[in-house]
């Protein structure tokens, strides 16, 4: 049996992630703002040294894996210091915990979103780890109107996406045998989609920005099973990965665009 920590546990991607895990038999810690084994903040450094203290009090200080699923997309400054310090942050703190298993694996959730239009500051701010620049530029986008503030979110999947291609090969993660990657989910059908892909209106706007030719929108589980394979001790080398489980979302937007 292994150890598994789950971010955002509590609902979507997570829950479903969660939830996959214990019917394989795997034990689950899970992680988020409420109904978790572990409550805490990860829009802040106190929260994600809170999280990191249980997490590790709870697991005993054995971890073979990490899912990090928790993340927002609103227009606004706090989703960088969820979706990528929250992220990297709490990895960080569990890592030590993570190098002394024998098949140690880490895979966060990205989004479709990491190939739209971003903040190239707010990317370089992100991936430099001043959180205070990276917040003071996402609150200057915010107050431009939800238009600019949402550019908060596709930048914190590019950095993070960047962020793992950065680090997977460093001595801490490859010399400690710890494949870690990410995955982009296309249109998944959650509590957070559920509204907008309810109407004519919101489905068209949907699949116009992600266009989805195999199967079309997925649950939530399609994005747990892959999670699941890269976190297992089956995948011994893949690593520094964004995979788009997406329908051929990506494929469809950028064509040859990865090849330039």
């Amino acid at each position: 049996m292994r150890t598994y920590v789950v971010t955002g546990a509590a609902s979507g991607i997570g829950a479903a992630t969660a939830e996959l895990i214990r019917e394989r038999g795997h034990k689950v810690i899970g992680v988020g703002l409420r109904d978790a084994d572990v409550t805490a903040d990860l829009s802040t450094a106190e929260g994600r040294q809170s999280a990191v203290s249980r997490t590790l009090e709870l697991s005993e200080g054995k971890i073979d894996a990490v899912i990090a699923a928790a993340g927002i997309s609103a227009p606004k400054a706090v989703t960088v210091a969820v979706n990528f310090f929250g992220v990297t942050n709490y990895l960080e703190g569990l890592l030590p915990a993570l190098a002394q298993a024998q098949s140690p694996r880490v895979a966060v959730v990205s989004s479709m979103a990491s190939i739209q239009q971003n903040s190239a500051e707010l990317v370089e701010a992100l991936l430099s780890g001043d959180e205070e620049q990276a917040l003071a530029i996402g609150a200057s986008l915010e107050a431009e109107g939800p238009r600019a503030g949402y550019l908060n979110y596709p930048s914190s999947k590019r950095a993070l996406g960047r962020w793992v291609r950065r680090e997977c090969i460093t001595e801490k993660w490859a010399g400690a045998g710890i494949p870690l990657n990410a995955v982009a989910p296309g249109t998944v059908i959650t509590n957070m989609t559920r509204e907008l892909l309810s109407t004519d209106e919101g489905k068209a706007m949907v699949d116009q920005n992600v266009p989805m030719p195999l199967n079309y929108h997925s649950e939530a589980v399609v994005i747990a099973k892959l999670l699941l394979w890269l976190t297992s001790e089956e995948n011994t080398h893949v690593t520094g990965q964004t995979i788009y489980c997406d329908g051929g979302a990506e494929a469809t937007l950028r064509g040859d665009d990865i090849w330039a």
